[in-house]
C-alpha cells in the first residue's frame, strides 16, 4: 500500500500495538494518513514499532506504555481517550486467549483474560464513544474472533469473551451508527501471531491451510471497514453466509419475548 501523507484522518489509538495485528494496524493506518497513539506493556517493542512506522510514513507516532490488565494502566488510556478530541479512531486489539479446557485452566488466568477482553475493552470504548457521538464522526474497531460464533473451538471462556465483543459491537452500531460513528467487529480465524504461543499452542503446530498472515488479515479487515461492514470475517469466502446467519437471528426477534411460553413447554 502506498504512503499517503495528504490525508488528514486524525489520530488512531491502537491497543496491543507492539506486535502482530496491532503493529500491522499501526503501519496500515499511518499509510492511510492517521497519526497514532500506540498502547502496549512493552515499552521497547512499542518504541521499535513507532520508530519504524514513523520512518516509513512520516506520520506522528506517540507511544503510551500501559498494562491494560492493571487499573492504573487502564485508567491512563481511558483518560486519554476521553480528553483528546484529536482521536478519531479506537482499535481495541489488546486481548488474551486460551486453548485449554475450563477444567484445566487456572482461575487467575481466566480472570485476567475476562478483565482484558471484556472489561478493559468496554471501558475504553465508553471513554471515547461520547466524544465521537458529539462530534458526529469517529470509528471503533473491536478485534473479536471466529470463536464468537464457534464456541466449540478453543477455550470456552475465551469464546465467551469474544461473543461479548461481537454482541457489544452490534449494540454499538444500533446506538451510534445514526450519529456518524462507524463500528466494526473483526472476527479473525487462526492468524500467524504470538497469540498462539501465549495461548498454549504454538502457531507452527497448526495446519498451514487455516493460518492467515497478519498482513492479509489486517488488509481484509480494513477493506471490510471501507465497505461499511459491521462484522468482518476475513476468511469467509461468501458474504451471503453471514447475511443468512444474521437474518436468521433477526427473524427470531418478534418471538423472543412473549407473554406465554411456547406450546412445547406447556403440552
Amino acid at each position: 500500500m502506498k504512503t499517503n501523507n495528504s490525508t488528514e484522518s486524525g489520530i488512531a489509538l491502537i491497543t496491543g500495538a507492539s506486535t502482530g495485528i496491532g503493529a500491522r494496524y499501526a503501519q496500515r493506518l499511518a499509510e492511510r494518513g492517521y497519526d497514532l497513539i500506540l498502547v502496549a506493556r512493552n515499552r521497547e517493542r512499542l518504541q521499535a514499532v513507532a520508530d519504524g512506522v514513523s520512518a516509513s510514513t512520516g506520520r506522528k507516532v506517540e507511544i503510551l506504555p500501559a498494562d491494560l490488565t492493571q487499573e492504573a494502566g487502564l485508567a491512563l488510556v481511558q483518560h486519554r481517550l476521553a480528553n483528546d478530541a484529536g482521536i478519531t479512531m479506537l482499535v481495541n486489539n489488546a486481548g488474551l486467549g486460551a486453548t485449554a479446557p475450563l477444567v484445566d485452566s487456572k482461575q487467575e488466568d481466566l480472570d485476567r483474560m475476562i478483565f482484558l477482553n471484556v472489561h478493559a475493552l468496554t471501558r475504553l470504548t465508553r471513554a471515547v464513544a461520547p466524544g465521537f457521538a458529539a462530534r458526529g464522526h469517529g470509528a471503533i474497531i473491536n478485534i473479536a474472533s471466529i470463536v464468537a460464533v464457534a464456541p466449540e473451538v478453543l477455550n470456552g471462556t475465551y469464546g465467551g469473551t469474544k461473543a461479548y465483543v461481537l454482541a457489544f459491537t452490534q449494540s454499538l452500531q444500533h446506538e451510534l451508527g445514526a450519529k456518524g460513528v462507524r463500528v466494526q467487529a473483526v472476527l479473525p480465524g487462526a492468524t500467524g501471531t504470538e497469540f498462539w504461543d501465549h495461548a498454549g499452542v504454538p502457531v507452527a503446530h497448526l495446519p498451514s491451510e487455516i493460518v492467515m498472515s497478519v498482513d492479509d488479515l489486517v488488509d481484509a479487515a480494513l477493506a471490510g471497514l471501507d465497505l461499511g461492514e459491521v462484522v468482518t470475517i476475513p476468511s469467509l469466502p461468501d458474504r451471503a453466509d453471514w447475511d443468512k446467519f444474521e437474518a436468521a437471528r433477526l427473524a427470531m426477534g418478534p418471538n423472543l419475548s412473549r407473554s406465554k411460553a411456547a406450546p412445547r413447554y406447556t403440552a
